[in-house]
């Protein structure tokens, strides 16, 4: 479904309260200095930090190059 941009630019991470990245082909947020992702279902981000994944290494330096290429945008400029 995505996520609309409007609410994409005021998102942050609950725990460091950084921007995320939205991953659209996987429906998730990332937050790459925790290296955790969060869920976005049916549109809605679900950013409980008692639900949010560790991306395990190889995901994790995926997602890295992706952001590094600028092809992944974070959610604000900090």
């Amino acid at each position: 479904m995505g996520l609309d941009p409007v609410v994409a630019e005021v998102l942050a991470c609950p725990q460091d309260k950084g921007p995320l990245y939205f991953v659209p082909a996987n429906d998730l947020l990332y937050n790459p200095r925790l290296r955790k992702t969060y869920a976005v279902d049916g549109g809605i981000p679900v950013l409980l930090i008692d639900e949010a994944t560790d991306a395990d290494p190889a995901s994790a330096a995926a997602l890295d190059a992706r952001i590094a290429s600028g092809e992944l945008i974070p959610t604000f400029q900090p």
